[in-house]
């Protein structure tokens, strides 16, 4: 198993995700609203409801489906706590200036690659990474793979199931279609950051 994660951090890296290990998904979900803390808030491109707080400062938003209500309470409070964030769990159609940053839950790595696997059957879990700045997806050491191909049934599972939606994520958002250049964020994210939780 180290050499699994050993060979998923590294294949990340190399395509620019920023991978941090922690014990706990609390400790994951306490990474996640730190990053969020010292980033700046995004250039909006159009307005979005509620942008500014009262006071004039500029809010956070964070968007964050798919997270059973457990993790959602403790992410609230965290939010709570920081200020200046709000935090989305559904409805993201309504931000479509952008949002900060995008947190989901993984299904799976693919170490070969340093891929995540998402189930995306939910529009919101589909706005959620491609309408922010930053993605953070969280993922328990313990769903990393191999290859793909050694994973190949419970992808069948998990993509076979009728209006199965399912994104693979390698990397943060990039093209080299114009003028062969590279460009970062231009289709969806600027950074992917990967927590990898231990588990108890």
């Amino acid at each position: 198993m180290i050499d699994l994660v050993e060979t998923f951090i590294n294949k990340a890296t190399l395509v620019s995700a920023r991978v941090t290990v922690v014990k706990t998904r609390a400790a994951a979900l306490e990474q996640a609203v730190a990053l969020l803390a010292v980033k700046p808030p995004l250039e909006l491109q159009m307005p979005n409801p509620g942008q500014k707080t009262a006071d004039g400062d500029s809010l956070r938003i964070m968007a964050a489906p798919g997270l059973d209500d457990d993790d959602l309470n403790r992410l609230s409070g965290l939010c709570d706590a920081a200020g200046n964030i709000t935090l989305l769990r559904k409805g993201m159609r309504d931000w479509p200036g952008g949002i900060d940053l995008g947190l989901t839950l993984a299904d799976f790595g693919i170490a070969e690659t340093g891929t995540l696997v998402i189930r995306s059957d939910r529009e919101d879990v589909r706005l959620a990474t491609m309408l922010c700045e930053v993605h953070v997806a969280i993922l328990d050491i313990a769903d990393i793979r191999d290859t793909a191909l050694s994973m190949a049934d419970e992808l069948a599972a998990v993509t076979g199931r009728q209006g199965a939606y399912t994104a693979f994520i390698t990397g943060a958002s990039r093209t080299a279609d114009i003028e062969r250049v590279l460009a970062i964020g231009v289709h969806g994210p600027l950074e992917l950051h990967i927590i990898l939780v231990k588990g108890e």
